[in-house]
């Protein structure tokens, strides 16, 4: 079983920055391999996809966050990150990191992040 913890989330005002970081437990060898990515859902909203990066580095983002967001992986930390710029108050969620090897999901207990002045 595949631990995923987020940690990152806070209060942040209009414009401004944060950095999310997800670690996963297990091996460097299977860290490796994942596919790994962020989703978020607001208040009264269906989750959705932030941003994906595979195994090999190729990412995927939201239309939303294109340009502002952008995500990152550390095979050495088994950790992938989360680099938000230029926030917005859309931009306020929960932020939960996910995981996939093979066949096999895994999701973090989410992180909260709002973006209010």
């Amino acid at each position: 079983q595949v631990q995923v913890v987020e940690s990152g989330g806070g209060l942040v005002q209009p414009g401004g920055s944060l950095r999310l970081s997800c670690a996963t437990s297990g091996s460097g060898d299977i860290f490796r391999g994942m596919y790994m990515g962020w989703y978020r859902q607001a208040p009264e909203r269906e989750r959705e996809l932030v941003a994906l990066i595979s195994s090999i580095r190729t990412t995927k983002y939201a239309d939303s966050v294109k340009g502002r967001f952008t995500i990152s992986r550390d095979n050495a930390k088994n950790t992938v990150y989360l680099q938000m710029n230029n926030l917005k108050p859309e931009d306020t969620a929960v932020y939960y990191c996910y995981a996939r090897w093979t066949t096999d999901e895994y999701w973090g207990q989410g992180t909260q992040v709002t973006v209010s002045s």
